[in-house]
């Protein structure tokens, strides 16, 4: 029975193994500098395209500006056993050596948005961070008509981005002499370091033509600051005009802003390109997206655009929801279908090892009680000291073992006589035998080792086994014909010494 249920046990778990969902494919990290909407936005879109490829499994952390924290982060998703990262470096040099230890233990990286300051990656995605800042500058000479002073607000100090837009930008202003940048402050990209960076901000503000913030976030936070003061609002320009509710492209149509410049997310061309590098195709080592200027001009029609992007986008949300909801039914379903598969197989191989040693059983039983009609086991005899015992010869121990006691062969022969009757007592065989009932009960037990009435329930209940195993006779037939007034008692006794019925060997 050990061996049994060790089998059973085995073969539950071979198929169990079968509810295990697959593993993935491919692993990827996403390391992302900070948390906000342009990047919650872009992580939405690699999320929508993983859905369209099979096995793909998407790990993302944020580090909230913070290079220490994005370094241990980057650390942390290459020992969990990423396939490949996607970074965007905090600042310049600072994430560089985490990258670099990535990318030695033979990790494909792809730095998108912001650069690094090291080589040591595969591929690297981004706009044009000074073709923005120049083009924004040459707009605002445009606006202000080569005359005017300008409060910039730079984004994250070390950051690429907020180099490239800087350099950018002054080149395109160093045409125009009259244009003068009075004021440089620091921001981080966010909306309140901006506002309160402006906020101690001493100067005239009235004296501020146009502010330019490195983003649209710095810029609605400088108005709010210029606001606040109850200052003349000069204009203010900004970048990224995301698409959705307060995205740079609503903020330009409200006049909130007036103008900003498209900085693309494309979340889903990034995580192609991964899926490319991991599948071993080409794949161009860097790519820089297009972006467009943002107008009161034409911040309607982009608008527009963008709403129908943005609601085609949740509807594929939804979607998507919805199939993962009916995938997760089909999973449980499948994995309830395979656990009654398992329990109907353990069931039915339990039933056939039961079968087949029931069968054993009573085979073995029948062909004990076919070939004897008697079970005896004498008690064993006590051993004698050994000066007492007599030296007997290897054959005559042989012969001796083989014999019987003569009085146990006349007993079998007057029981075996009178098994039909089913009046005969104990005190018809003491008779038979010249015995008083007591001496009858003493010398059986001291040979087999059972009393008489056992040995005489014994001997009736084996020859109707013999009787039933022959099959030419009822068990009301057999019954009768081994003694038993009753069938019905006759069936309880059989159950009760062999653990089967008359009925399974009729």
């Amino acid at each position: 029975m050990r061996n049994l249920s060790i089998y059973l046990l085995t073969l539950a778990a071979v198929l169990l193994m079968g509810c295990k969902q697959n593993e993935p494919k491919y692993i990827i990290g996403v390391s992302q500098c900070s948390e906000d909407i342009w990047r919650d936005w872009q992580n939405a879109e690699m999320r929508m395209e993983a859905n369209f490829h099979e096995g793909v499994e998407l790990r993302f952390t944020a580090a909230h500006d913070d290079s220490e924290l994005q370094s241990n982060q980057i650390d942390s998703l290459v020992e969990s056993g990423i396939n490949l990262l996607i970074v965007a470096p905090n600042q310049l040099s600072t994430v560089s050596p985490a990258i670099d230890r990535a990318y030695d233990k033979g990790i494909p990286v792809i730095v998108f948005e912001r650069k690094t300051d090291s080589r040591k990656y595969s591929a690297f995605v981004s706009a044009d961070n000074y073709e923005m800042g120049h083009l924004m500058g040459e707009y605002i000479a445009t606006q202000l008509g080569g005359k005017g002073q300008i409060m910039e607000v730079k984004g994250l100090k070390g950051s690429s981005p907020a180099e490239e837009r800087y350099n950018g930008f002054h080149v395109a202003l160093a045409a125009y002499p009259d244009i003068k940048v009075v004021v440089e402050l620091q921001g981080d990209w966010t909306e309140p370091t901006a506002y309160q960076a402006v906020k101690n901000w001493k100067g005239d503000m009235n004296s501020i033509d146009l502010v330019f913030g490195h983003n649209d976030r710095s810029a609605i936070g400088a108005r709010k600051a210029f606001e606040e003061r109850g200052a003349k609002l000069p204009m203010f320009c900004g970048i990224d005009a995301l698409p959705g509710p307060d995205g740079g492209i609503q903020q330009v149509r409200d006049s909130l802003l007036d103008a900003s410049y498209i900085y693309p997310t494309h979340g889903d061309q990034l995580l192609q390109l991964a899926l490319d590098i991991l599948d071993g195709k080409e794949y161009p080592r860097e790519t820089l997206f297009t972006s467009a200027l943002v107008t009161r001009d034409n911040a309607t029609v982009l608008l527009l655009e963008s709403d129908e992007v943005v609601r085609q986008a949740h509807n594929l949300i939804k979607l998507q929801k919805k199939a993962a909801s009916y995938l997760e039914q089909l999973s449980t379903q499948r994995t309830i279908s395979l656990l009654a598969l398992v329990l109907l197989a353990l069931l039915v191989l339990i039933l056939v090892l039961f079968i087949l040693y029931h069968r054993s059983r009573v085979s073995a039983q029948r062909e004990r009680i076919v070939n004897n009609l008697w079970n005896m086991k004498a008690p064993a005899e006590p051993v004698r000291p050994a000066a007492a015992q007599p030296v007997v010869q290897p054959e005559d121990e042989a012969a001796e073992s083989a014999k019987e006691p003569l009085f146990i062969v006349r007993f079998k022969d007057v029981v075996e006589a009178r098994l039909s009757d089913s009046d005969l007592t104990i005190d018809d065989l003491a008779a038979a035998m010249n015995l008083s009932r007591v001496q009858l009960y003493r010398k059986v037990k001291a040979i087999s080792g059972s009393s008489p009435v056992e040995l005489l329930r014994s001997a009736r209940l084996n020859r109707g086994y013999q009787l039933l195993v022959k099959g030419d006779k009822t068990i009301a037939e057999v019954a009768y014909e081994v003694g038993f007034t009753a069938p019905s008692y006759f069936t309880k006794c059989f159950k009760d010494e062999f653990g089967i019925s008359p009925s399974d060997l009729s």
